[in-house]
């Protein structure tokens, strides 16, 4: 399911930042639902990469925003 992006209007932007952001969000969206536990790492990740689907940096360059997905996944410990 998309994560509804964005919530201020106009704070959608074509780079890796913005993409950071929302997957971010995606990631602690997904981290809050029941079935998270029994989920795999890869799991999680895939799931909140289709939650940004609609992001533009997704639409764009998706081989970059998995690789920026995985450096938030390392950088943050998610």
């Amino acid at each position: 399911m998309p994560i509804r992006i964005p919530e201020k209007a106009g704070q959608l932007f074509d780079n890796a930042d913005s993409f950071a952001m929302v997957f971010d969000a995606a990631w602690r969206q997904l981290l809050g639902r029941a079935d998270a536990a029994s989920l795999s790492s890869a799991d999680k990740k895939q799931q909140a990469l289709e939650a940004c689907a609609d992001h533009p940096f997704m639409l764009s360059n998706p081989a970059m925003a998995d690789q920026v997905a995985d450096f938030r996944i390392r950088l943050l410990g998610l």
